[in-house]
């Protein structure tokens, strides 16, 4: 570890090391006591956490018009105006690009995936900056147009079958898909092997395993995202919507009745707050879940239309967003003074998305509070005004996406008949007929269809 001593430790203004390590927990559910910086910070942190130069995502980029309304509040509620402003004017945006459709949805999903690893790159390259090590900006983001092309690739392949089967170009690319991508990736791969310098070996290693993880958290689950969008935009809204309603219900609850610590990695998140944003995102789940299941727009798959070269979103809905009656458990009973209710099935299920939010979705977030202070830094970039960076907004996001998706392959999506249509028309005529009297044979043998005398007859 000498090399990384060599940056750690040793000199150097203390408030840019204990009192910012207070500083980069997540979420300021309360404020925290005088002295609490040096308690709180990781002893090892001191020793073996690389310097990380300074950056713009130290720095105040509130805007100057709300600077100065907010001017003479005491800094608490000044940074609770600042973080609900932009909150609201982030919720707000969010409506036009679901307005839109899907495909404003994916780029959307594909800029903020970009804007994250943008993020936790740059990190790396501060920590390490003044080795200079060779390539390792390009390879990273060479690293990521690979991943990116695979994944986008699965995805064309599996929801744009009737437009790749038109395609000439677009059938090769997608015959030899998984081929390319390896070769894309085998040259990067080279080309890192060729960039190693001497003297520098361990640290290129470091810097090869921290792109690589970091693809492995932002694009694996984005791509994640997108296939819960593909199975309705109601999967892909509720999700993104609770997370945000728990960050803030836990912020509101904690800042206003917060008293008892949560954890020690933030010190500012407390047990009123994790409660309270339990229940609050709860009800909110439910309601949003009630409210959207009424729609086709969002709860239809999204599907590519061939003939118009579109996506579409109409259908017929399936049981979970058609109302049905339940009879309430005696004790329920007994309070409400109601024997059934009437809901949609899908309203169940919010409560399922709503509690993994609360209760473990924000172990994304001290993971990331953790990471922040292993290496001094406040926030991963300055982009929005009392928020911090993208990464900090998204970084419980991306564990709820991957529990969603896991939830509906688990408990509520069964086989997709248009997906295996899409795939049987990509095959040769020959290969088609051979599966079309396979499937005769088979139904007949079942008795779902007449044997063959009596067809002719």
């Amino acid at each position: 570890m000498t090399e990384l001593r060599k940056r750690g430790g040793g000199g150097g203004d203390p408030d840019s090391t204990d009192n910012i390590c207070d500083k980069g927990a997540e979420g300021e559910d309360r404020p925290g006591p005088p002295g609490d910086a040096e308690e709180e910070c990781d002893v090892d942190s001191k020793l073996d956490a690389p310097d990380v130069l300074p950056s713009t995502a130290d720095m105040d980029n509130t805007p100057e018009c709300l600077t100065k309304a907010l001017e003479g509040l005491p800094p608490r509620w000044k940074n609770y105006w600042i973080r609900g402003v932009l909150s609201i004017a982030m919720i707000l945006g969010f409506f036009p690009i679901i307005y839109m459709g899907p495909i404003s949805l994916i780029f959307a999903v594909m800029c903020v995936q970009i804007k994250c690893f943008h993020e936790i790159i740059t990190i790396g390259y501060r920590v390490y900056h003044s080795y200079e090590l060779p390539w390792f900006r390009t390879l990273s983001w060479y690293f990521l147009v690979c991943v990116n092309y695979f994944f986008y690739g699965e995805t064309l392949a599996d929801y744009f079958g009737a437009l790749v089967q038109r395609e000439e170009p677009l059938q090769f690319l997608s015959r030899y898909h998984r081929f390319i991508s390896f070769a894309l990736y085998l040259a990067g791969f080279c080309m890192f092997v060729l960039s190693l310098v001497k003297k520098h070996y361990r640290l290129q290693f470091y810097m090869f395993a921290w792109t690589h993880v970091t693809l492995l958290i932002v694009v694996t689950q984005s791509h994640l995202v997108i296939q819960n969008l593909f199975e309705g935009m109601i999967w892909f809204i509720v999700p993104i919507s609770i997370v945000i309603s728990n960050d803030i219900g836990a912020y509101l609850f904690g800042f206003f009745f917060g008293r008892t610590p949560l954890i020690k990695l933030s010190p500012k998140k407390t047990w009123e707050g994790f409660i309270g944003g339990f229940f609050f995102t709860v009800v909110f789940g439910f309601l949003l879940a009630h409210f959207m299941s009424r729609f086709q727009y969002f709860v239809c798959p999204v599907e590519f239309n061939s003939d118009t070269n579109r996506f579409t979103v109409e259908c017929e809905p399936s049981e979970l967003f058609v109302l049905q009656e339940y009879t309430l458990p005696a004790a329920l009973q007994n309070l409400l003074r109601w024997e059934t209710v009437t809901l949609y099935p899908f309203c169940i299920h919010s409560v399922f998305l709503s509690s993994f939010a609360s209760l473990i979705g924000p172990f994304g977030g001290f993971f990331a509070s953790g990471f922040k202070r292993a290496f001094k830094i406040k926030d991963f970039a300055s982009t929005i005004p009392g928020h911090g960076g993208i990464m900090d907004r998204f970084d419980c996001q991306y564990l709820m996406a991957t529990f969603t998706h896991v939830y509906i392959g688990s408990f509520v999506r069964g086989p997709n008949p248009s997906k295996v249509l899409q795939q049987l028309l990509m095959l040769q005529p020959e290969q088609q007929l051979t599966i079309f009297h396979t499937l005769h044979s088979h139904l007949r043998e079942r008795g779902m269809l007449p044997p063959a005398a009596a067809q002719a007859e």
